[in-house]
């Protein structure tokens, strides 16, 4: 990576299965790479989905015993592979 790093959270290589729903878009399914205390990141890898930064997403993990958590989520990083995801506190 060129340029200095702004990340704010350590991050975690996790590779994970997780649903995102764009009010707009509909619902996809995709995999993560790593997450953070911050956010996620998830690879988009060639399917039609192009949010634009700034949108607001619901995303929940996939493939647990349980129910995960729905989580509000904001675009805020696209790269030629994916997207980063930063956590949204509801209600704020």
């Amino acid at each position: 990576m060129t340029g200095i790093d702004r990340r704010e959270h350590i991050r975690t290589a996790m590779s994970a299965k997780v649903k995102v729903v764009h009010p707009e878009l509909g619902e996809f399914l995709f995999s993560t790479r790593d997450i953070s205390d911050g956010g996620v990141f998830i690879i988009v890898d060639g399917q039609a989905f192009e949010p634009n930064i700034g949108d607001k997403v619901t995303v929940q993990v996939q493939g647990l015993p349980v129910p995960a958590p729905v989580l509000d989520m904001l675009i805020v990083r696209k790269t030629n592979d994916g997207l980063g995801l930063q956590f949204e506190l509801r209600g704020a």
